[in-house]
């Protein structure tokens, strides 16, 4: 398991970590199998989607925004728990292919790290499970 550090600058902001996920696979020797992301925060995601257009990301926070606005009837009192509803939709983790020793994904598709509660110093664990030997 290798880990990502990621800083991230805004209360909430989609950071795409493709790039950061392929070199963390170049350097454990990964050729074929499956990678894993996943994200050891309660205020924080990960998601695939859309890299090629970034007013992608701003709807997908606008969305996110309208489902659970930073200002609710919310019973947490430490004024985070939109956040923590947030990261409840989008999940913790998320599995790709790897082949070649690249993860395998549609052309348009990035790997995000999602914040919903920063600026913070957070981490992301990439794990990689090798394809048994002559599994096809």
């Amino acid at each position: 398991m290798r880990e990502i550090n990621i800083s991230t600058r805004q209360r909430t902001e989609l950071i795409d970590i493709t790039s950061r996920v392929m070199s963390v696979l170049k350097e454990a020797g990964a050729k074929s199998g499956l990678c894993i992301v996943y994200v050891p925060h309660t205020t924080a995601g990960v998601i695939i989607n859309e890299n090629a257009d970034p007013t992608v990301c701003q709807d997908i926070l606008a969305g996110l925004e309208r489902i659970a606005p930073l200002r609710g009837d919310y019973r947490h009192r430490e004024g985070n728990a939109d956040a923590h509803i947030k990261s409840s939709l989008v999940g913790s983790s998320v599995t790709v292919m790897v082949e070649d020793g690249r993860v395998r994904m549609g052309t348009w598709q990035g790997i995000f790290f999602c914040e919903f509660d920063g600026p913070r110093s957070r981490r992301v664990w990439v794990n990689w499970i090798p394809q048994p030997a002559g599994a096809a």
